[in-house]
Formats: C-alpha cells, structure tokens, sequence
C-alpha cells in the first residue's frame, strides 16, 4: 500500500471517527440542547389554553401559538393520505430518514425536492429552535439533530402516533398550529369530518402557509390542492377518476377565526385572563415551574350559559344603539360645547394614544406629533352597525372626541343560589373599547340602588317592616351637614318604607339611615359594617350620603349584595370557573360556591315584597313596556339614577336568576341633560334587562321557569302594603332628584363652624318644629300635593290631629333589633 494510500485512508478514518464522536456528542447533548428521552417518550408543543361555556362549547382560546391537540382516530383518513402522499410517499418505509431523499438532496442540491421526512419534520417542530435560521454551519447542525431526533422517535412511536404528533404541530398560517384548528378555521368543521378536497386544500398549505392560503390566494391555493390530489391518484388513495371530478370543484371555504376580539363574551374572557395568570403563578407543574396560559394546553370550563350571553350581548348593542342616537341629538353634543373646559381630557387623551406613543418612538418632536391630531386622514371608527365600524375622513383629535362621547355598558346575569355568572358584558365592542365595566375595578357612583340595602339593614337590625312609616323630611347629620343637600325634593309627607322604596324617595332614604343611630354619623358607620358582611371590597368613605347611594362600587358588588334577596338570606359570590384541566385532562382545580348568610329569610323576603313594589308602582313600573315579558313573570329590582344623570343603573331578579347592568359615558361630564329623562336608570339601563329576560325566558335552554314565585317564609304573615298611602300623592324620586350628590356635597364648608350647625340632640324638637310649621302655616296650591283646606285619608299607623290633618311627629327610634 502506497504512502498516499495509507494517508488516505487515515485520513478517511479519522474523519468518520471525528464525525461519529460528533454525532455522540450531539446526540448526548454536549453539544447544543437535545431532548432526553423522557422528553421524547413525552413530547410537548406549545398549546393554546381553551375556554368552554357550561355546555362545553368553546368560547375561545389564550395563545402565543394557535395550537389545540387532536388524536388519531380524530383525524380524517383523508389528511393522512393526503399528507403521506405529498411530503414522504416512502414514509412506512423507512427508520426516520429517508436514504433515497437524502442521496437525491445531496447530488442536486435540492433543486428535486428536500431530504426531510415527516418524522424529521415532526423533530423539528418539537425540539428544534432557530431552525428558520440561513447560517449554513447552524443549518447544517439543526439538520444533524433532526435526524438523531427523528431515529429516536421512531423506535419511541408507532407510525400512526408520529403522524399525529406532526398534524398537531405543523403551521397552517394565519398563526393557526395543528390539524384541529385548521380544519376549525378554514372549514367550520373537525378534522374526522374533512373530505378528499378539504383535506387537499390543507395539507397543501404545509409547504407554504402564506403561499397557499385560500382565503389570501385561492388560486395558488386552488392549484396546490389539485397537486396534491394528484400525488394521491399516484399512490392509489384516491380512483382517477374520483382525483378528476375534484379538481373541477371550486375552494368551498368557511373560513372564521376565533380571536380575543369576536367569539363568546371577549370582555369575559379578558377578565378570565388575568385570573387565569394569577392561577398560573400560585401554581406549580411537576417539574417545578409555573404553569403558562398562553403554552401549556389548559381547559378551563366557566359557568357561563352560552345562550344567555348572546342574549345579553344582542340586549345591550340593541338599547345601546338607540340610546346613543337620543345622546347625539342633543345640542351640546352636536354643537360640541360638551368640551367646553375639559379640553385637558383631550389633550391627556390624546398623548395615551397609539399614535402619539408611534410617532414619538419615531423620533418626531412632540410639538410635530401634535400638529399631526388636527390634520384630517382616513380612518376606521367604532359605528352602531353590523361591522361595528365605518371608513371615515376625521382628524384625529375629532376621533377622540367622537369615541369618548359613547355611552357605554355593563351588564351581568347570575345564579342568585350559588353565585355562578351566567352572562358577562363589559362594554359596546371589545374591538374598540377594551376597557371592561363589570369588573371589581370599574367603580361608579351607585346612586338609588343602595337603598335595598340600606333598608334591609334597617329591617333586620332596627325592627323596621316594609309598613313602617317613614317621613320625607331633609335629616341633619351633625357635623356632617344635611342629608339630601336641598330641601327642593322632601316633601314632608309620611308614608311606608315600602313606598318610600317604590318611589326611590331620597328624603325618607336619609330618615332610615338617621334611625340607625342618632349618634353621630353611626349610621353611615354601621351601613359600612354591613356593606362589609356582604363582602363588599370597595373603600366606602362614611359620609352619611352613602345612604342614598353616593358612593362608588362595581357591578360584581353589587350583584353579590342583592344575592342575598332572592338567595333566601344567603349572600353568593359570584364564579365563573368550575374546573381546570391540564392538556390531558387532568383536572389540576375545581372550583365550588361560596354562600353565607347575612340576613335572616324573613327580612329578605320583606326586601323581595318592596322590590317587587318598585317594578309594579314605583321607578321600574316601565319594564313592561320593554322586550315581550312574559305575563305572570315575578320581578323585584330597584332603578338608580346618579347625580346629573353621569350614571344609570338597574338591578332585578325573578327567582331564579339576578341581572344588572349600568350605562354612562367614561368622562362623567358627557351625559344626557338634567331636564331628560333619558339619563334615568329606568330609561338608560332598565330595557336592557328586560330584552334580555324576554330572549332568555322565551328560550327553554335558557331553564327559566316563569311560572315560579319568590317563598314565603314558613310561619311569617303575608306582607300587604298600602301603596295609595291613603290617597296621599307621593311623586317618584328619581325622576325630581336626578341624582344623589357625590361625598363632597355632604361635608362642612371650610366657613362655617361645627357649632353653627343644629346640634344632635336639638334634632327631636327641630324635627317636631318642623312639622308643626308645615301643619299650620299657609299653603300654596301645589299639583303635587294635597290641598291644605281638604282633609285627606291617612294610613292607620300615622297620627292626625282634629281637622283630620296628618301630624308628623318628631323621629323616633324603632324598636330593637333582631
């Protein structure tokens, strides 16, 4: 053997001996990352977390990857076919790589076609990182490992298993991952379900998502689908002649993607969220880490009712949509004096903007970036239509304004019983107006929607029944000044709490809260303390204007507050999860209802009984002008209206189900006039839950049953409540108070003395005063009120004097509490 010969061959040995001991070392993993075989035997891609209604339909996902698993007998033999047929024909036949494909790469240098198999393809979508990289030395390595990857996977899985594992991998484009979501997407269907030229049009895609997308190419997309119905006439899957009659059939797409913007409740599913990544930190997998909402394949199933929420999204875009109408017709919205002085609100709005935060990462001077808002340019605007958008010619500063003068909502439906939310809506449309309504964090002055609460107070601690008499009368509160501010809406009259209640009378809301305690401003305190039993969370400051709502708290709170009426006592926190599952079903968490008792049956009744006055008598008496009730349904609710109309509630329940919701605009200025009302809570607020009580009792998947009453308690006395008064006129509250003030209207101006104001104990005689000054000084007529002159009927429990006038007698405490 020559000299060159035996270097030659040295050469040659050492080489492959280097080469084999490389291979080792990357097989090891001494050389970059390689998968153990644990990691192999248990593959894993990122997945997107799921989110199912309480009937399992899905609601939409969380993901960085679009990606949701499916198994083999899940998958439409078609695709398989399609699959082997177009990107490895000799895939039963080899060992994971592909010597034929693997000689033909190397001598053309893949001009015929590329050395990768789906097992190695299945390697890289599974344990490869910067495979997309064009340094040929990384590319060369990251091919090296695929193929290691792809031997150890096939002496790990079946063929079948491999196919599957790439199907739940691949990229199909518009960031959609795995067969089950394409099949989704692009047909409305599950991948069992796919036909030959469905099946054709997706795996066509494989090779080049953005190529061949049908709905962004149909025809590229079209002529890769009838190449790859060809390779599978070459391999005998499908007859010729079959392979034929297909390629002569249009792409029939039905193509819907499921994004955080459209799908079941979006603003739900926002909120979800961030619970679920509060969950996800508390929580650690087996390995130690944290789980990931966005990685980790998740199934959360809610309680939400599916039928319910669409029913509560249609309600509120139906009333939301008219009510802007009525908002825009008004002068000071169309001549645009709404601004006046709050210019500063748009110009802070305008530097939170995405194009001020753009341009300014641009390197644009701010004094040029506010130029550019008052140049007109095209844009897409929110719109009351069927896109929920139009293409307009606006400045941007105009389009601030026009989006700030929206009204937007809230709105809830609940299980009263265990706390369950069946329906979350948390705005006009997600797409523009992220900002959710219905959260803990969204708080807004309640107005007369305390009452209920502050009388079921009165009626479970201070002995107060639905008939007590109550006095309409302006109340001091020490050094807390006059409860309501003015005098202009008390008007002395005496009448039960019931009616008090239907009518939403400030007055004698300010007269209950005053018996509580006459100590100070204990009342206001002791309210607080019973907010605070009901698990209410909201700092509350203890202004005695609490009473009448002058305070803020979010809609959640206030649906755990009224639970307790038609919930028997029983206060219920409101859930929206019931269970969650890893990517393999197993359940990690479940989650069960939180119920306590605050009030006793009979005052929850007694509550019930003065509710149902306010929908039959009072400021709810309305509702059935609204939706299609139906007739013989159970009500109780309570309507609220803020000061100068900035915000309008509705609360109410049937037996088996609580609704609220609220309606405003963000900026509290913007609001329908004092003199509309349109801007009161039984016009602004109250439909909605009537159109949406019409949808769902109408629907029997919805389970209302119309014909159920609110129970009497065993043993207690039926409540009749004489809500003539004795024919005495009492008018509605809310419809001459617009409003309750805010805290500040309560407290002492920095000018006057404590002492110059009627001292506490001095109430009793200024109260009894008061009433005799009322009694028998002279009257003007008043439509509003009875004639001085003419005597008048009253009810049993007041006093009168010997013209048959109506005596109104000093505050007294009623008897003791339970």
């Amino acid at each position: 053997m020559t000299k060159p010969v035996r270097i030659f061959w040295r050469i040659f040995f050492w080489g492959f001996g280097c080469f084999i001991l490389f291979m080792l070392m990357l097989s090891w993993g001494w050389i970059g990352d390689m998968p153990s075989i644990d990691d192999i035997e248990n593959p894993s891609a990122s997945q997107a977390s799921q989110v199912f209604a309480d009937d399992g339909t899905p609601m939409g996902k969380y993901y960085i990857e679009d990606r949701v698993n499916v198994q083999t007998k899940d998958i439409s033999k078609h695709v398989v076919n399609a699959l082997v047929a177009t990107e490895d024909k000799r895939f039963y036949d080899h060992s994971g790589i592909d010597g034929y494909s693997l000689m033909r790469a190397f001598l053309y240098l893949g001009s015929e076609g590329g050395a990768s198999t789906i097992t190695m393809q299945t390697a890289k979508n599974l344990f490869t990182e910067n495979w997309a990289t064009r340094n040929f030395l990384l590319r060369s390595i990251q091919k090296l490992k695929e193929g290691i990857i792809a031997i150890k996977l096939e002496r790990n899985f079946t063929k079948e298993e491999i196919l599957t594992l790439y199907l739940n991998t691949v990229a199909f484009g518009d960031n959609v991952y795995g067969i089950r979501n394409a099949s989704n997407t692009f047909f409305q269907k599950e991948p069992d379900r796919l036909n030959v030229e469905e099946a054709a049009v997706l795996i066509g895609m494989i090779n080049g998502p953005g190529i061949y997308n049908p709905r962004t190419n149909p025809r590229r997309a079209l002529e890769r689908r009838n190449l790859v119905i060809n390779r599978m006439v070459t391999k005998n899957y499908i007859a010729a002649a079959e392979g034929e009659i297909l390629k002569k059939k249009p792409i029939e797409l039905h193509y819907r993607k499921l994004n955080e913007n459209n799908g079941l409740g979006p603003y739900f599913r926002m909120i979800l969220g961030e619970e679920m990544k509060k969950w996800c930190k508390e929580h650690k997998k087996n390995n130690g880490d944290p789980y990931n909402l966005y990685r980790d394949g998740l199934k959360i199933y809610t309680t939400i009712n599916p039928r319910m929420q669409l029913y509560a999204e249609e309600s509120v875009a139906k009333h939301m949509n008219a009510m802007q109408k009525l908002l825009n017709a008004q002068d000071n919205i169309k001549n645009g004096t709404v601004w006046k002085g709050y210019e500063n609100v748009i110009e802070a709005a305008i530097k939170q903007s995405d194009r001020w935060r753009n341009l300014k990462k641009d390197g644009m001077d701010e004094e040029e970036i506010r130029k550019t808002f008052d140049q007109k340019t095209q844009m897409h605007v929110f719109a009351w239509n069927n896109t929920r958008g139009k293409d307009t010619i606006m400045t941007p500063y105009d389009s601030i304004k026009y989006h700030r003068q929206m009204l937007q909502a809230s709105f809830m439906v609940m299980n009263p019983l265990d706390g369950q939310v069946k329906a979350w809506v948390g705005g006009i449309d997600f797409k523009t107006f992220k900002y959710d309504h219905a959260n803990i964090n969204t708080k807004r002055q309640v107005g007369s929607t305390m009452k209920p609460l502050l009388y079921s107070l009165a009626i479970e601690e201070a002995g107060f029944t639905p008939n007590t008499t109550v006095y309409d009368q302006q109340q001091s509160f020490g050094g807390y000044g006059m409860v309501p501010a003015t005098t202009k809406t008390c008007t002395g009259a005496a009448m039960p709490m019931a009616l008090a209640l239907a009518k939403s009378r400030n007055c004698a809301t300010a007269y209950v809260l005053k018996q509580l305690d006459n100590n100070g401003n204990n009342g206001a305190k002791r309210l607080i303390e019973f907010l605070r039993k009901c698990d209410f969370q909201s700092n509350i400051p203890a202004y005695p204007s609490i009473g009448i709502g002058a305070c803020e708290l979010s809609l959640i709170e206030m649906m755990q507050g009224y639970s307790m009426f038609p919930g028997r006592g029983f206060n219920a926190k409101p859930m929206y999860i019931t269970r969650i599952e890893d990517r393999n079903g197993n359940v990690l968490a479940t989650f069960t209802p939180h119920r306590k008792e605050v009030i006793s049956d009979v005052t929850a009744y007694s509550v019930i009984k003065m509710m149902q006055g306010v929908m039959t008598q009072g400021t709810g008496a309305g509702i059935w002008g609204y939706g299609d009730l139906p007739g013989g349904i159970e009500i109780a609710g309570k309507t609220g209206t803020t000061n100068d109309n900035s915000d309008a509630w509705f609360i109410g329940y049937t037996p088996q189900l609580l609704a609220g919701g609220w309606v405003g605009c963000d900026d509290r200025f913007i609001r329908f006039n004092t003199e509309s009302k349109n801007g009161e809570g039984g016009r602004a607020a109250m439909p909605i839950w009537a159109y949406f009580m019409s949808k769902a009792a109408a629907d029997p998947n919805c389970g209302i049953d119309t014909r159920l009453t609110f129970v009497k308690p065993e043993g207690m006395s039926e409540i009749n409540i004489d809500y003539s008064n004795g024919g005495i006129p009492v008018l509605g509250g809310e419809a001459e108070d617009m409003g309750t003030g805010s805290e500040k209207d309560y407290e002492i101006p920095k000018n006057i003395k404590v002492e110059d104001i009627v001292p506490e104990s001095q109430l009793d005689e200024d109260a009894r005063a008061a009433a005799k000054t009322t009694e028998n000084a002279p009257k003007e007529k008043d439509p509003k009120k009875p004639a001085a002159d003419k005597p008048v009927t009253t009810p049993a429990a007041l006093p009168v004097n010997k013209d048959k006038k109506a005596v109104m007698p000093p505050p007294k405490k009623p008897g003791g509490g339970k």
